[in-house]
């Protein structure tokens, strides 16, 4: 049976066999109470996508899960997800496939934007939480390994954000997304960690830019399973706050050199030495940004907007940095983007603008400009 400090790995392209062959090597089912307990499978369903876009869970992955489940007898299974602020739900439920894999195995799917929630503490601060998902039991969670566009990489940890109503996801990141990610981990309970790194996208949370790896991995402890991945996505822990954070509260170890991996299976190129490669195009772009309490959808649309100017060729004729986020409410400036900066002389309205959007309106900018 797994244990905190282990790692499991399995490489291959069938991803609901690689993923029953995952669970069965990790003894997974000797990790639930009994056949009666609720089990809740957490995916990551950030935004409208498909999940070779590499935003968001592959449903085979949900699918192998649930399969093996009931293969060992157990039927009390939920899944539960809330997209970011600014998508529904219930599209990106639909776009993903995840509804075909919610009507086939008759699975309830609950929309945690449609959700009550009560605000309870968590080690010392409260966070509103949807009621359903601290009825959980025994949760799954089923995290893209990918890379964010605000806290360089998002994986476990994080994904929780999606158990918080929009009210709240906006608050944490009115707090700086950090600390309050932490303590939502000190409160909520990872029983079983099934990591997508099938395709991530290296830069951007909702994806478009897919690197594939084809691979399943399987871990207990959050804390590790991150600074895991910030090990293969070239990033240093400490740059990730939320990491050490959470190991401060006792969620777990982020000592990766301690971490036991284990590879379970590989298959034809799909092989442990094949690493993924360092993307620093974020880095790049957000030197043209100042982000005071950014929501997710709204940044996270902002700098793939701006890679397309960059494409062009128009990126360096910006004529002033691009101001974003709730701490820029009720302030003046030069240019913003989003509702909070609506005071600006020129500003990309939309909670949030989409990323088309924010393109034109900021290619029209740099014209005008241009034009004076």
């Amino acid at each position: 049976m797994i244990s905190r400090d282990q790692i499991f790995k399995i490489y291959g392209t069938d991803y609901k066999e690689m993923t029953k062959e995952l669970l069965q090597s990790i003894e997974a089912s000797a990790l639930i109470p009994d056949s009666h307990t609720l089990i809740g499978i957490k995916p990551n369903l950030v935004s409208p996508s498909t999940a070779d876009q590499g935003g968001i869970t592959h449903p085979e992955v949900v699918s192998g899960i649930i399969e093996y489940l009931k293969e060992n007898g157990f039927d009390n299974i939920i899944m539960l997800e809330g997209s970011w602020v600014g998508d529904k739900t219930t599209e990106s439920y639909t776009v993903s496939g995840f509804d075909k894999v919610s009507e086939q195995y008759g699975i309830p799917f609950y929309d945690l934007q449609k959700e009550k929630a009560t605000k309870i503490d968590c080690a010392g601060m409260d966070i509103e939480i949807c009621d359903i998902a601290r009825k959980v039991e025994f949760m799954i969670n089923v995290p893209v390994l990918k890379g964010h566009c605000q806290t360089h990489i998002t994986c476990a940890l994080k994904n929780f954000k999606g158990l918080l109503t929009n009210s709240e996801k906006r608050h944490f990141h009115a707090c700086g997304l950090h600390e309050p990610i932490a303590h939502l981990n000190a409160a909520m309970h990872q029983d079983l960690i099934i990591i997508d790194n099938i395709c991530g996208d290296l830069d951007f949370e909702d994806g478009g830019n897919p690197v594939y790896r084809n691979c399943v991995m399987a871990a207990t402890d959050p804390v590790l399973t991150d600074a895991y991945a910030c090990k293969l996505l070239h990033t240093d822990v400490e740059d990730v706050q939320y990491i050490g954070l959470a190991e401060k509260l006792g969620v777990g170890s982020a000592d990766v050199s301690s971490a036991k991996i284990e590879i379970v299976r590989e298959s034809g190129e799909w092989r442990e030495e094949n690493t993924l490669p360092y993307s620093g195009k974020v880095v790049a772009l957000q030197e043209a940004v100042d982000s005071v309490d950014s929501c997710s959808a709204c940044y996270g649309y902002l700098i793939p907007a701006l890679q397309m100017l960059k494409d062009e060729g128009l990126f360096d004729k910006l004529p002033c940095k691009v101001r974003i986020g709730q701490g820029y409410r009720g302030k003046t400036g030069k240019l913003g983007v989003g509702n909070c900066t609506s005071k600006f002389d020129f500003c990309v309205k939309g909670c949030p603008p989409t990323e088309n959007q924010i393109y034109e309106e900021l290619k029209e900018y740099i014209r005008r400009a241009e034009n004076k």
